[in-house]
């Protein structure tokens, strides 16, 4: 079983990370356009954010295994019912949607959960710099080069890059 504390490291860097401007969106054009995971992705940059490890094939291909029944058995089913109650001007409809959305918001957080038990302890000793150069390492390999291009990743790499280093020290 992961370390609680690492568990809810992952998940609040998360969500800090999702809340910055245009964050959000480029996470979630990726996921649709590109087919990518935003568990996936915030967990490659929580692994160098934190200075735990790069990420190298064997790696990335362990977490896709961690993750991969939950993001199609449960998130992505939950997302599509939360996407297609949205256009239903109905209040009730609207409060069901709310519950969808919760429990959609627990499933991504079990999914990492799930990616927390992969990842080693944190490396206090290396500095900031070095931890978002890493940071910046995990997503180009986890984004590929086509994905890695585009105007999505442009902007998550634009947010990695002018994270202060004090906030860096913040996720460790």
């Amino acid at each position: 079983m992961p370390d609680e504390s690492a568990e809810n490291d992952l998940w609040r860097f998360s969500q800090d990370f999702y809340r910055l401007p245009g964050v959000a969106s480029a996470l979630i054009a990726l996921q649709d356009r590109a087919g990518l995971d935003v568990n996936l992705m915030l967990f490659a940059l929580w692994l160098g954010v934190t200075g735990r490890s790069p990420l190298d094939h064997a790696g990335l291909a362990a977490a896709e295994r961690a993750v991969c029944d939950i993001r199609g058995e449960i998130i992505e089913p939950l997302r599509a019912l939360r996407r297609r109650l949205k256009s239903i001007a109905d209040n009730d409809v609207q409060s069901l949607r709310e519950g969808v959305k919760a429990l959609e918001l627990a499933a991504e957080k079990l999914a990492q959960d799930r990616l927390v038990g992969l990842a080693g302890p944190a490396d206090e000793e290396l500095s900031a710099e070095a931890a978002l150069a890493l940071a910046q390492a995990n997503l180009a390999l986890y984004l590929g080069p086509r994905s890695f291009r585009s105007a999505g990743a442009m902007v998550i790499r634009n947010a990695v890059a002018e994270l202060a280093v004090d906030a860096v020290r913040v996720w460790r």
